[in-house]
């Protein structure tokens, strides 16, 4: 097969795509993911609830966010590092 412009363009796309960020900023991505659980909890502990629902849902999508962060590290860390190319 001729190496062509077009495939280092496809290598590229599929890099971007590979899961790079998250093999390299691990440690960024589960500090910032354990900052949103804690703003999370802070707010509810701190801020009284008198504020109804928007209390509510401003706890739930930090702890979300969160947990989301967390958990796309943690399987970022089962899976291994991605093999592209």
């Amino acid at each position: 097969m001729v190496h062509t412009d077009r495939h280092d363009a496809v290598t590229r796309w599929a890099r971007m795509w590979s899961g790079c960020a998250i093999e390299r900023h691990k440690l960024l991505l589960t500090a910032v993911g354990g900052a949103c659980i804690a703003v999370g909890i802070l707010v509810a502990v701190l801020v009284p609830d008198t504020g109804g629902p928007a209390w509510v849902m401003s706890v739930a999508g930090c702890l979300a966010a969160g947990v989301v962060l967390l958990a796309r590290v943690a399987v970022a860390v089962l899976r291994g590092p991605a093999r592209v190319g």
